[in-house]
């Protein structure tokens, strides 16, 4: 795979994508749950409600996602990254974090947590790179959820 992608923002085109490459990822390693098919069948909820999408395309393909999801008072939940496996590796999941950290600093946003599991230590590794830490969990919307991470802007 080519090793020059870009980062676009979230356009409808590309709502099967955005849901074919988090299932690709979620399926691999745990099992699609309810909340998760919230947010993979609409897509145009996150961004109706103050939040962003964002895109890596490689060749027009795209190949990995990330999103901020609005969760009020200038916090926002960095969710739903992934990178497809034959794109793993370029760099794209950095970009696309650093992306999303740009952005929920263009909103004033106070804060960011995102909720994971420490199997996927590759994605654990960007975030503690970038400066997320870990924290309580609190409730959590997931099963898988195992570790919560912020980061403070």
């Amino acid at each position: 795979m080519e090793n020059s992608f870009k980062i676009i923002p979230y356009q409808p085109d590309y709502k099967e994508d955005f849901k074919r490459i988090n299932v690709e990822w979620i399926e691999k390693y745990f099992k699609i749950e309810e909340h998760d098919l919230e947010q993979l069948d609409a897509p145009d909820n996150i961004t109706a409600n103050g939040g962003q999408i964002f895109l890596a395309l490689v060749n027009e393909e795209v190949v990995g996602t990330v999103a901020l999801i609005h969760d009020g008072n200038q916090v926002f939940e960095l969710a739903k990254m992934a990178v497809s496996p034959k794109a793993q590796g370029l760099g794209i999941g950095k970009t696309l974090c650093k992306t999303a950290i740009q952005e929920a600093k263009n909103r004033d946003a106070k804060r960011l947590y995102l909720l994971s599991n420490t199997q996927l230590t590759p994605a654990l590794k960007i975030y503690e790179n970038l400066g997320f830490t870990e924290v309580p969990i609190g409730e959590i919307l997931y099963e898988r959820t195992d570790i919560k991470m912020e980061y403070f802007l």
